[in-house]
């Protein structure tokens, strides 16, 4: 049970953090449906993993439940088990003290138990007394008192209480863990490295303000892949997705026309050119397919100038 819920955990920490990996790479491509796709995941795998901690903590609790109920049901046959032997030992000693001493019992003529008992008692008292006066007489005197109190010397507390020279040695405050201040250095790196990704992140996907690029015009060449489709579904969908992208730039694409240059090969033409920043989005917009069995790759972008042939 152990190795099931090492490799559970273990499993579903990789996939966390993979889809963690890709949301982070997602957000930096511009690709904001794989980007949810990978948001959604790793919320379910979050909700699945506290799920199953929640179910083998209850698990653990059940099983801790039995077992004190197993242990409260043994201990109470071990008692009515004692119970049991003490009444039947109790019923034998009564019938063998009956069977002993059935001469105190009423009717007998002999009650002389209970004086014999009272004058052993009392010659042991005075047996007693004589050995204590014995004792006090014969003891040792002031001398044997000093040479014990010498031998109890070292067992002693010190003169001065517990704050005398042999605690002084001590430190006021030792060191009972690790230093005080690893903990609040962890929990500031921790938030400096969320703080750094966070600023990072915002960098990378910010909408930055409209840019021109140093050439005349950006081409971008691309194919598009489909399954089970037909040649003119995959021409319409080409279109959409050009379309639909148009939107994905700081600036607008009022002149960005699409040709048809092979099978399932088109080529665009944006005039003014794009900046870095805007092709990028442009880019990712368009890998980010959302047409069913219709996958759009990019070849690649270059820049157009008049001195291009």
């Amino acid at each position: 049970m152990r190795s099931v819920r090492i490799a559970v955990y273990l499993f579903g920490g990789v996939a966390a953090f993979g889809a963690a990996v890709y949301l982070v790479i997602y957000l930096y491509r511009w690709q904001w449906q794989r980007t949810l796709l990978c948001g959604v995941l790793l919320l379910v795998i979050e909700v699945l993993l506290l799920g199953f901690a929640m179910l083998d903590r209850l698990g653990r609790l059940e099983r801790g439940v039995r077992e004190n109920d197993r242990r409260h049901e043994e201990i109470l046959a071990l008692l009515r088990a004692g119970e049991r032997q003490a009444a039947a030992r109790g019923e034998s000693a009564g019938k063998d003290a009956r069977a002993r001493f059935s001469w105190l019992e009423e009717g007998g003529r002999t009650y002389v138990f209970v004086p014999v008992l009272m004058a052993t008692g009392a010659a042991l008292s005075g047996l007693a007394w004589v050995v204590e006066r014995l004792a006090r007489a014969t003891t040792a005197g002031p001398v044997g008192r000093r040479r014990l109190a010498g031998r109890l010397v070292p067992l002693t507390a010190p003169t001065g209480g517990p704050h005398d020279s042999l605690t002084t040695d001590l430190p006021k405050e030792p060191p009972l863990g690790p230093p005080r201040w690893r903990t609040p250095a962890a929990v500031a790196a921790a938030l400096l490295l969320c703080a750094g990704l966070v600023a990072v992140l915002s960098e990378l996907t910010e909408t930055k303000p409209p840019e021109r690029g140093p050439t005349t015009a950006t081409s971008v060449l691309f194919t598009v892949t489909t399954r089970n489709v037909p040649d003119a579904r995959a021409d319409l969908a080409a279109h959409q997705l050009w379309e639909r992208c148009r939107d994905a730039t700081a600036i607008p694409l009022d002149q960005a026309s699409m040709a048809t240059l092979d099978h399932q090969l088109y080529a665009a033409t944006i005039h003014p050119s794009l900046s870095d920043h805007d092709r990028h989005r442009l880019v990712g917009c368009l890998q980010d397919t959302g047409v069913d069995r219709v996958q759009l790759t990019v070849l690649g972008t270059g820049g157009i100038s008049p001195a291009d042939d």
